[in-house]
């Protein structure tokens, strides 16, 4: 999870799960609160590692997805992103005691395209665009579009539409938590079309996951062609 957000002249990082000192409860919390093993397994099914493709998990938190991805394809290269330093400490020891080789670069989720100078095949993101102010988000996406190969996919899993009123009344939590300027519009059902806006095609919103705190989409698309 990135923990960046528009926070006025410069952009700020925000402590995993929203507060300073609590990154050491992030992995137990959300465990606890999002069906992570359930999401976890179904954004790393949907991205399908290959042993040539390099992968960029953008706002890669402790490294528990980029972990899955590896261990699912030992040959893929895989990329980790993220501004805050103490989860990609975190995210180290759990590498290290795995015995995995993944890339890890703290940057903020804006410069994707500056750190991925080679474009790559895949780029995972999770539970990150809630936390970015709609102008984040847009730029975000046009530099995700820029790191890809053309034909190359993006998956994104992370709270959208608020479908039902529970939904919505759980989702508070995190709004409450996180902000409502940066989570309302993904409340709102706005990724899909500021994938489109950015340039991605065959956007979809593939499934929808209730959990604890809101429903969690998961969404797909691709760099065209040409």
């Amino acid at each position: 999870m990135m923990v960046t957000s528009n926070g006025g002249d410069q952009d700020r990082i925000i402590p995993a799960l929203g507060r300073n000192g609590l990154t050491w409860a992030y992995d137990f919390a959300i465990a606890l609160a999002t069906r992570e093993h359930k999401w976890r397994n179904r954004l790393a099914a949907a991205v399908a590692p290959g042993p040539e493709d390099k992968i960029v998990d953008l706002g890669c938190g402790t490294g528990t997805l980029a972990i899955m991805l590896k261990r699912r394809q030992p040959q893929a290269h895989i990329i980790g992103l993220d501004p805050d330093p103490e989860v990609l400490l975190i995210a180290r020891r759990k590498m290290e005691r795995a015995g995995m080789i993944i890339e890890l670069f703290r940057a903020d989720a804006g410069q994707i395209a500056e750190i991925v100078k080679d474009p790559v095949d895949k780029i995972v993101s999770s539970l990150v665009f809630h936390h970015l102010a709609l102008e984040k988000k847009q730029a975000t996406l046009k530099g995700i579009f820029t790191a890809l190969r053309p034909g190359g996919g993006l998956y994104l899993t992370d709270y959208g539409l608020q479908r039902s009123r529970l939904m919505r009344s759980l989702f508070r939590v995190v709004q409450t938590l996180d902000g409502f300027e940066t989570t309302q519009p993904n409340a709102d059902g706005v990724l899909p079309q500021l994938m489109i806006e950015a340039g991605f095609e065959g956007v979809t919103e593939a499934s929808a996951l209730p959990t604890l705190t809101g429903s969690i989409s998961f969404y797909e698309a691709h760099r065209p062609w040409k």
